[in-house]
């Protein structure tokens, strides 16, 4: 699964069913982050939303028997509606915000 090379590991989150939600911060703008993610995963995705703008790219088959979410990449716009941007977690971290975040929810582990 590729990552953006300048992405910011943020934090992640349980997401159940042995899936984490990982958060990735990026200084691009939304639209050249889903540009990214169009080209190194040779498919167009899907627009979840308008407001605020959040495109997700699925990494494989959802077994719902087995996982919370689909193993998936979404992109975020967190400067949608004038906002600042994400806020970095690292106290005195730079940069301080990110405009775009990423969101990696895996298959989880095979048992």
């Amino acid at each position: 699964m590729p990552l953006y090379p300048s992405a910011v590991y943020l934090t992640s989150y349980d997401a159940g069913r042995g899936q984490r939600f990982h958060l990735y911060g990026v200084m691009l703008s939304y639209a050249d982050t889903v540009s990214y993610y169009r080209s190194a995963l040779k498919t167009r995705g899907d627009e979840l939303f308008e407001s605020p703008p959040t495109h997700q790219f699925e990494l494989g088959r959802f077994r719902d028997s087995e996982m919370a979410f689909p193993p998936s990449v979404t992109v975020k716009d967190y400067t949608w509606g004038g906002s600042a941007g994400y806020v970095n977690p690292a106290l005195g971290g730079t940069p301080e915000r990110f405009p775009t975040v990423i969101q990696i929810v895996l298959a989880p582990p095979v048992q």
